[in-house]
């Protein structure tokens, strides 16, 4: 006996049947109606971000394509499509196809980008191993939701991408800290031909900073120091970074001169800059928000290569947890996984001698 059974999302609810991707996450709605409230952004969304570069980008080259894998609302590539229709793709819910397409439009000088939710990527690995990175062709993957996504829990968490994608020869892995920077990645991306290369950024609102109308090419491997100390030093990777420097303003407090730099690059690596961190500092702290096996493995390679545990280096490197973390608030979720400001601070004190519950007690 073969049961067909057709379902369609909001039946019996008239609003949500005439708009069923505005009712695929709901907020607080008038029934009535069917209007959802939702509170006023203080600042634009990444996702909108990253449309609004990549469509700066493609009024100027028009090599450049975009893919995704039936999200173009939740990517932002529907604006994209608005604007180039001839230069959008919507592969369905397919993302393996989507990766192997897009590696065909690289093979023939398109430059094409790759919009993907990081955890739906995991779908398309063996597409970008084996259609990508063997052959070293330079597709673009925009990795939105990457890292913890709050209310959409642990299905739709972005926590393996570095893992993943790090590990393959010949790939470059960049992480916004903030919507500047994501639009500089952009740019990036699209200028580069010599492999392929993904930038991740979260879910949500940006933090406010101001977004340059012509953003520079950021230098291959090459990371930034925002402030500099001599005691302790955090090495950012992605959305953290702001807590970063509240927890140096923090340490400052226990007379503890704190270097704060952004990575900006999983791979590859910024050598010089971890290294002179390592050099320079007597505790070296990675923060990252993804899972183990992530920038953090691949710094403490490079410095055990280089011998800079020999020196009695104190490092720790702090990540997602290994366990799923149920949705919540993202405030909450972060406090749960260690990867917020008196976390950070605790663990530099706590290299130190100093331990975590008293730096908390004293009021970290």
């Amino acid at each position: 006996v073969l049961v067909h059974v057709v379902t369609q999302k909001g039946k019996g609810y008239e609003p949500a049947e005439k708009s069923a991707d505005k009712y695929h996450g709901v907020a607080k709605f008038d029934v009535v109606t069917g209007t959802q409230t939702k509170p006023k952004p203080n600042a634009p969304s990444y996702t909108g971000v990253f449309a609004s570069s990549l469509l700066r980008q493609a009024a100027k080259d028009d090599r450049i394509v975009a893919i995704t894998a039936a999200m173009p609302s939740g990517t932002g590539l529907d604006k994209f499509g608005e604007a180039y229709p001839e230069r959008t793709f919507d592969v369905g819910i397919a993302e393996q196809h989507g990766v192997t397409f897009a590696a065909g439009l690289a093979s023939e000088g398109y430059r094409p980008f790759c919009a993907i939710y990081s955890t739906f990527l995991q779908r398309a690995y063996d597409q970008v191993v084996h259609d990508v990175a063997i052959q070293g062709l330079p597709v673009r993957f925009a990795i939105d939701r990457a890292g913890l996504v709050g209310a959409d829990g642990a299905t739709h968490a972005g926590s393996f991408d570095i893992t993943y994608l790090a590990s393959l020869p010949g790939f470059t892995v960049m992480a916004a800290a903030d919507e500047a920077e994501l639009a500089r990645m952009v740019a990036t991306a699209a200028a580069h031909d010599e492999g392929p290369i993904a930038f991740r950024y979260p879910r949500g609102e940006g933090i406010g900073v101001e977004i340059p109308d012509e953003p520079e090419l950021l230098e291959i491997g090459r990371g930034r120091v925002l402030r500099q100390g001599n005691a302790v030093a955090l090495l950012s990777l992605g959305g953290r970074l702001g807590e970063c420097l509240a927890a140096a303003d923090r340490l400052q407090t226990f007379g503890l001169s704190t270097t704060v730099a952004d990575a900006r690059f999983a791979k590859p690596l910024d050598r010089d800059l971890i290294l002179d961190l390592a050099r320079d500092h007597e505790v070296l702290i990675t923060i990252e928000e993804g899972a183990v096996g992530g920038f953090a493995a691949h710094v403490m390679k490079l410095l055990a290569d280089e011998g800079a545990f020999d020196a009695g280096l104190k490092i720790r490197p702090l990540m997602l947890p290994d366990r799923f973390i149920d949705h919540d608030k993202p405030e909450t979720q972060y406090s749960h996984a260690g990867l917020d400001a008196p976390a950070i601070v605790a663990a530099a004190l706590g290299a130190l001698g100093i331990e975590a519950d008293q730096a908390l007690g004293d009021g970290v």
